[in-house]
């Protein structure tokens, strides 16, 4: 009987914190929005709830942890 290839398997928790775009870039979502939100502004809750780029450095260790990403 043939061996199987072997594949790496897609970590689903780093599946649902991030996301890949089109371009490489890889996306987070911002932390400090889930309790004490009576103390913070409109504003910064609303620039909270957007998705920022990750940074750079880390990108490598999500990528490798989302290979059909």
């Amino acid at each position: 009987m043939p061996k199987p290839i072997a594949r790496r398997k897609t970590k689903k928790a780093v599946a649902k914190r991030f996301k890949v775009t089109g371009a490489g870039k890889v996306l987070r979502s911002q932390a400090g929005k889930r309790h004490l939100l009576a103390s913070k502004s409109g504003k910064r809750k609303r620039l909270l709830a957007k998705t920022a780029v990750l940074d750079r450095t880390d990108e490598a260790r999500i990528k490798e942890n989302l290979p059909f990403g």
